[in-house]
């Protein structure tokens, strides 16, 4: 998931987080498998060790679930491979200042559309 994704997909770097992008080729078969069938985002996390301690990197990764989820929730598209990559300007960021790096980058990488 993350290796091909940092290497083949699209991207977009912000100040808080890097944003991968890359369309899901096994997600017709996630989806025969989902209750719902629908189909879905496979969303990884990637925190390096520049974030801090552990505690920093694991309030980093808890932000950044929480500000997909908010972002996801309006209208995301889905059947992608999406990594999400914290930078070191991520400490002491709120979920809301995240929301709104997230949903640009989105924009920019066509996944959001523009309401």
């Amino acid at each position: 998931l993350y290796d091909k994704t940092f290497r083949k997909g699209k991207r977009f770097v912000g100040k808080c987080v890097a944003v991968y992008v890359q369309r899901d080729f096994a997600a017709k078969k996630l989806m025969s498998a989902n209750p719902e069938k629908k189909y879905l985002n496979r969303v990884g996390l990637s925190v390096g060790k520049k974030i801090g301690s552990a505690v920093a990197r694991n309030r980093a990764k808890r932000i950044l679930r929480a500000a997909y989820r908010e972002v996801r929730d309006e209208g995301l598209a889905t059947g992608y491979l999406v990594v999400l990559a914290a930078r070191e300007e991520i400490r002491g960021k709120k979920t809301g200042q995240l929301a709104a790096e997230l949903r640009r980058a989105f924009r920019h990488l066509g996944l959001l559309s523009d309401k």
